[in-house]
C-alpha cells in the first residue's frame, strides 16, 4: 500500500471502531439547479474559465448549515473524561474529487469565503493535482467536513464512511427523472435525486437526531432555491 492509501485505511477503520454513526437520507428536486447552471454555465466558462457543476452549490449549501448547526463542523478531542467537543466558525470542506483510481477528498479551506466561481475554481485545481499525481498529505488532512459523490460513477444509494475527527460526511449520488405529484394534484416528471442522493452520515456522539436531521433538510432547501444562497452572508 502507498504511505497516502494506508492512512486512509487506517483513519477510516477508526472511524468504524470509534464513532456512532447515524444515517439519514432525503430526496431534492434538482430542476431549479439544473436550470441555474444551464443559464450561466456558459457566461462562467467565458467569464472565469471555470466550469460550473454541481459540487459549488452542494458546498456553498453546506457551509451555510454548517454555520446554522455547528455540532456538525465540531470534532472530539480527547479520550474518556478528558474528551472535548471542539466547535469551528470556518469550513475546511473535504470535497470529492475523480481520479482514474477513483475518488479522492483533498481539503477546501475556509469553503465558507468562497462563492460558485472561487469554489468551481479551487475545485478544478485540486482535481487537476489528484489527477496528476500530486497531492500530498497536507493537501488531504485537516477537513472538517467531507462532501462525497458516488454519483459521478453512476451509485444510487451508499452510506459513506466518516473521515475521523470529522462528525459528518454528506453524501450525493446519481440524478434521475422521477414522477412526482406538484401543488396542483398533477403528475410530472423531474430530475430527481432519489432515496439516498443527498444523505448524511453522522457521529451520534456530537450530533443529535434533530441536528442530523435539520442540517440535511436545510441543504435540501437551498439546494431547491438556489436564490436562496444569496440571502446568507
Amino acid at each position: 500500500m502507498s504511505r497516502m492509501r494506508a492512512r486512509i485505511a487506517e483513519r477510516l477503520k477508526e472511524a468504524q471502531n470509534t464513532a456512532a454513526s447515524l444515517t439519514t437520507f432525503n430526496e431534492i428536486d434538482m430542476s431549479a439547479l439544473m436550470a441555474f447552471r444551464a443559464k450561466y454555465k456558459e457566461q462562467v466558462l467565458k467569464d472565469h474559465g471555470v466550469k460550473l457543476g454541481f459540487m459549488s452549490a452542494f458546498v456553498k449549501a453546506s457551509t451555510i448549515a454548517l454555520r446554522e448547526f455547528p455540532a456538525v463542523n465540531a470534532s472530539i478531542e480527547g479520550t474518556g473524561t478528558s474528551a472535548e467537543i471542539v466547535y469551528r466558525d470556518y469550513a475546511d470542506v473535504s470535497v470529492a474529487v475523480s481520479t482514474p483510481k477513483g475518488l479522492v477528498t483533498p481539503v477546501l479551506r475556509n469553503a465558507e469565503q468562497y462563492n460558485f466561481v472561487e469554489i468551481e475554481r479551487e475545485i478544478a485545481n485540486l482535481g487537476k493535482k489528484a489527477r496528476d499525481g500530486k497531492l500530498t498529505l497536507e493537501d488531504m488532512n485537516g477537513g472538517t467536513f467531507t462532501i462525497s459523490n458516488g454519483g459521478v460513477f453512476g451509485s444510487l444509494y451508499g452510506t459513506p464512511i466518516l473521515n475521523p475527527p470529522q462528525c459528518a460526511v454528506l453524501g450525493m449520488h446519481a440524478i434521475n427523472d422521477k414522477a412526482v405529484v406538484t401543488a396542483d394534484k398533477q403528475i410530472v416528471a423531474r430530475p430527481d435525486v432519489p432515496g439516498s442522493h443527498v444523505l448524511q452520515t453522522a457521529d451520534h456522539r456530537v450530533i443529535d437526531g434533530r441536528e442530523a436531521v435539520s442540517f440535511l433538510v436545510l441543504v435540501k432547501k437551498l439546494i431547491e432555491d438556489p436564490a436562496l444562497l444569496n440571502l446568507y452572508n
